[in-house]
């Protein structure tokens, strides 16, 4: 029997196996061999009488020993792999074996096993298995190389830096064909790998970023263990060391001087100074610091972050005839450090810069930043205000030139005189027009005018008394037609326009030669005010409406100044129950006066309620209702009656006889809330005005006025013309016959009273009229004793 392997057959185990019972021909990945022999019984027959016939068999042995084929093998020649032996072969030829499964007839071959008499198998079909035995034909690969990696320089032996893995196609389950060991081909002694698990570490102590940076390690993995004979793979990493703070700063000298004019900017740099530092980023930030305080005291340091360079600034003005030189003692150091490489000392270091100070002529330098001057106001033109100084600082000490600058806006008022500095008034100054005037001073040097100066100058204008207090006379005062005598009408006052020195106190009084004033007197209150207050009472506008009154008013200033104001008094009919001194004329004018706000709003108002009036009458037509309801329609009706009487004098409106008399109400008084519907025939005349008619009800006037209520109330019981409604009687009239008389004052004479009636006027518009008609009595009364005492001075 012959087998032909092929070149692509993979590594399996040959087994031969036999079993009790067959497979299918189509089973995958087995290879059947079948044996046939004419005796083979394996069916079952059925007898004539249905009985089943049983045919047993002979049991099958096979001859075979285990095979194996080896992969990759090449040849033109088929490789053999084994020989298989039947006991029912009897070695006659009459038996053939059949090859079946996966890569029968292509892969692998065999004698068929089937008798070539009957062309039946000998026996079931069996299985076995060929096993393909690896060989060590794939080398180590790294899927994934070249690898870039890094480790932090400094660190110490040992320390894991990457780890590579490579592959072996081989199988790994037999022999050592894909056991793979590691080595370093290029990189040492800087790094070592671990044979099995591929793991990198440093393998040299301190190695230093700034030295070297990186490296390339060459990794070799080689199967068979290692053994010769094996094959191999490469791979490259490349490592490289990242930096620490192990380098402190450094200058490269210890000393530098620099020069500076003492014409520099204060805030401004005047140098430059700079360490190095081998450390890159963040482990090569510097600051800068200066130690002494002299230096300190006069220049500042920092950092410029781009360039790492210390930059000096200026603090103060420098001066070179003072100071020619200042040393600095200047430190620099890192600002993150490593705790730990403190071990390698100190991460700062420090140098020394020398500044030398340049002479430059400099302008005029004035005593002061800036002047304040005092002139007193209305003094002489050429009066001296106060004067400027200023010198050369540079040492040939130029002589120094004065000058004011000039605006063409402005009215000059000053002047200087050039060589002294002394200012003076060009013209009179007034205090109550211009209380400060400020100018700027200019100060060059004689032999070199460019370099000027400047100084801002105050001047201010003191006050005196130039100026008389005067009285505000723009507004009326009013005075209301019920002024009672010593009244106070007005408290005035006066402004000054001095300064409160020369205006803080005013005294008031009437012009001196002029007779006294019947009307008005004045009261000074020791307080800078006056009150004015009325002589008499009763002021009629009608008779006279207005009053002048002149009025002085002098101040305590040095010297004594005052003026005589006129003021004029208007007398007005005042509105009551207001403090508020408006006369009812101008009132009415002044609430006409709307604004225009108010006007537009009072316009929406009305056209509002036009709108509801139009709205409701449109309702009322569409719904056919009558926009009046009849007076015939009874309902609970409330009359209210806002007439008010015409007083006591009004003798046409109502019969003052009905007060005095009960027996005046002859006529019957029917009831005020309804209208009925019939009158009874009591009165068929209203009785003429102030005359009496006969009472229908026979009431004498002795008659007493219980019984004359008692009538009143049954008479209105019984009175059917109205329906049944509560109703309010009202008798207004004055019984008689009592001891005390009557209280009524409608009788009374007009004796003379000496009671003050105007105190009536505050009591409300219903006592008005009492107050004028007894106030004018008594005003009559005291005008005639005032001029009968006139006459009798005369």
């Amino acid at each position: 029997m012959k087998v032909n392997p092929s070149s692509c057959l993979c590594p399996v185990l040959l087994c031969l196996c036999f079993l009790e019972r067959g497979y299918e021909a189509s089973h995958h990945g087995q290879a059947k061999i079948i044996s046939r022999s004419h005796n083979a019984t394996h069916n079952h027959n059925q007898t004539k009488d249905g009985e089943t016939e049983v045919h047993h068999r002979p049991k099958r042995g096979w001859i075979w020993n285990q095979f194996f084929v080896l992969e990759e093998h090449i040849g033109p020649d088929a490789q053999y792999v084994g020989k298989l032996h039947s006991n029912s072969d009897k070695g006659d030829g009459s038996v053939r074996y059949i090859l079946s499964g996966e890569g029968a007839g292509s892969i692998f071959i065999i004698n068929e096993a089937i008798d070539l008499n009957t062309n039946k198998p000998l026996e079931p079909e069996s299985e076995f298995i060929i096993k393909v035995q690896d060989i060590n034909d794939n080398a180590p690969k790294f899927p994934d190389g070249p690898f870039v990696t890094s480790v932090p320089e400094m660190s110490e032996i040992g320390t894991s830096v990457f780890q590579v893995t490579a592959t072996d196609a081989d199988d790994p389950t037999y022999g050592n064909s894909a056991r793979v060991v590691y080595s370093v081909l290029h990189g040492q002694p800087y790094f070592s790998v671990d044979p099995k698990s591929g793991i990198i570490r440093t393998a040299l102590a301190d190695m230093d970023r700034e030295a070297r940076e990186h490296y390339s390690v060459v990794i070799q993995a080689k199967d068979m263990a290692g053994q010769v004979g094996g094959l191999s793979g490469s791979t490259t990493v490349n490592i490289t060391l990242t930096d620490v703070n192990d380098n402190p700063p450094k200058f490269p000298q210890k000393n530098y001087q620099v020069f500076v004019p003492e014409s520099a900017q204060v805030g401004k740099p005047v140098g430059k100074i700079k360490a190095n530092d081998e450390d890159i980023g963040i482990n090569a930030e510097i600051k800068y610091s200066i130690l002494n305080p002299e230096g300190a005291g006069m220049f500042s340091i920092s950092t410029d972050k781009d360039t790492r360079e210390g930059v000096i600034t200026l603090r103060k003005v420098l001066n070179y005839e003072k100071k020619k030189h200042y040393s600095l003692h200047i430190a620099a150091e890192n600002t993150h450090l490593d705790p730990h490489l403190s071990y390698l000392g100190s991460f700062k270091d420090d140098a020394t810069l020398k500044i030398t100070v340049g002479d430059v002529d400099e302008p005029p330098v004035f005593s002061m930043d800036y002047y304040i001057m005092e002139v007193y106001e209305n003094a002489k033109v050429g009066t001296e205000v106060g004067a400027v100084t200023a010198r050369d600082p540079d040492s040939k000490n130029s002589p120094v030139r004065y000058f004011i600058e000039r605006r063409e806006d402005k009215e000059v008022y000053f002047d200087i005189e050039s060589i002294s500095g002394v200012i003076r008034t060009t013209q009179l100054l007034d205090r109550e027009d211009t209380p400060w005037h400020n100018i700027t001073v200019m100060a060059t040097e004689e032999d070199n005018p460019s370099l000027q100066s400047h100084v801002p100058v105050t001047v201010q204008v003191l006050d005196v008394n130039d100026n008389p207090p005067m009285i505000n006379t723009e507004d009326e005062i009013i005075i209301c037609e019920s002024t009672r005598a010593g009244q106070v009408i007005q408290t005035i006052t006066a402004v000054d326009k001095d300064d409160f020195a020369n205006g803080k106190g005013f005294s008031f009084s009437f012009p001196g030669g002029v007779p006294a004033n019947p009307n008005f007197t004045i009261k000074d209150n020791e307080d800078s005010t006056a009150s004015i207050i009325a002589r008499r009472r009763r002021f009629h506008r009608l008779t006279q409406e207005l009053y002048e009154l002149p009025v002085v008013v002098w101040d305590d200033g040095e010297p004594v100044l005052s003026s005589t104001s006129t003021l004029v008094l208007r007398v007005c009919s005042c509105q009551r129950g207001t403090r508020l001194k408006i006369c009812q004329g101008e009132a009415f004018l002044s609430s006409a006066g709307l604004s225009t706000g108010a006007l537009i709003a009072i316009l929406l108002c009305v056209l509002i309620l036009l709108a509801i009036v139009i709205l409701f009458i449109t309702l009322r037509r569409s719904k056919k209702e009558p926009l009046i309801i009849s007076e015939e329609d009874i309902r609970e009706n409330v009359v209210t009656y806002d007439d008010e009487g015409g007083g006591e004098e009004d003798t046409e409106a109502f019969d003052i006889i009905a007060l005095r008399n009960p027996a005046a109400a002859e006529e019957l008084k029917f009831r005020r809330d309804v209208r009925p519907e019939c009158i009874r025939p009591r009165s068929s005349r209203r009785p003429a005005r102030g005359h009496h008619s006969p009472s229908s009800l026979d009431i004498d006037e002795e008659m007493d006025i219980g019984e004359f209520i008692k009538q009143r109330v049954a008479e209105a019981d019984q009175d059917t013309s109205v329906p049944p409604y509560d109703s309010l009687q009202t008798y207004a009239y004055e019984g008689q016959g009592s001891p005390a008389g009557s209280i009524s004052s409608l009788g009374s004479t007009g004796a003379h009273s000496e009671l003050d009636y105007n105190s009536m006027d505050d009591w409300g518009p219903k006592f008005e009229k009492i107050a004028e008609l007894y106030g004018e009595e008594v005003e009559t009364a005291s005008e005639s004793t005032e001029k009968a005492e006139s006459e009798k001075q005369t």
